[in-house]
């Protein structure tokens, strides 16, 4: 794997949060914050690489979990993953409820779009536009902050060029569901983009799946990091101290 970083110069740019982060931000100064990472492999996890919501939970107590609470100890902050592999907004929305909404988090990570793009042929792609929608509607109804992923910029949704013109208009529509909802997105599609300009594709995918659809361990660290500065930001310009 390269040892290089990604280059961050234009990060905020591509990747920057529109919207603070209130809810996440009032939880944070309480005993224990909870968030939820709803999606497909990316978010459970594929192969042997650590998903992304394992290095999150890292990163965020690390910046806000060494606080003493009165009587208590260290302030608890717990990313719980609810990634089922393959899946799709459409077998997401269904569980929604149980496992996302029932847990009062305070912040929801909801990843969607890949399946639409790399399994299109048992995904109907204005279903799945239809099912964010309505994810969202959902959301919007409960105490808790919201961020949509959208795709990752692998081979397998980008080299043919009718998958490339699929993840381009999933990456759109899915911006646009954020922007009508008030919502943040955290695009790691645009961000991989940019960060191909210096970098081999073949670090961004785990050299052990054939589907070269997965990221690699680099890959989901960077992109977990590009995350967390974000939500950091934004913790910050909702009024944490």
């Amino acid at each position: 794997m390269a040892e290089t970083s990604p280059p961050g110069e234009l990060q905020h740019d591509i990747a920057g949060f529109k919207y603070p982060l209130p809810n996440l931000a009032r939880c944070l100064k309480q005993r224990n914050t909870k968030i939820v990472a709803l999606g497909s492999s990316s978010t459970a996890g594929a192969g042997a690489i650590v998903p992304y919501p394992s290095y999150l939970e890292l990163m965020l107590r690390a910046e806000f979990g060494n606080q003493m609470m009165d009587g208590f100890g260290k302030r608890m902050i717990n990313v719980i993953n609810r990634g089922v592999g393959g899946e799709e907004a459409t077998t997401q929305l269904p569980r929604m409820k149980s496992d996302v909404i029932d847990e009062a988090p305070a912040l929801v990570i909801w990843q969607v779009g890949t399946n639409a793009v790399y399994r299109n042929t048992e995904f109907v792609f204005e279903e799945v536009v239809t099912a964010i929608e309505d994810g969202l509607e959902r959301l919007a109804k409960i105490p808790a902050d919201v961020i949509l992923m959208d795709s990752q910029y692998t081979t397998a949704v980008v080299e043919k060029p009718e998958k490339k013109e699929l993840s381009d208009k999933m990456v759109k529509r899915i911006s646009e569901l954020a922007e009508a909802a008030g919502v943040d997105v955290f695009s790691r599609y645009a961000l991989m983009e940019h960060w191909l300009k210096t970098i081999p594709m073949r670090e961004f995918i785990d050299p052990a799946d054939r589907d070269v659809l997965h990221l690699s361990d680099w890959a989901t660290r960077n992109v977990t990091e590009a995350l967390f500065n974000q939500i950091k930001k934004m913790v910050r310009a909702a009024g944490f101290t």
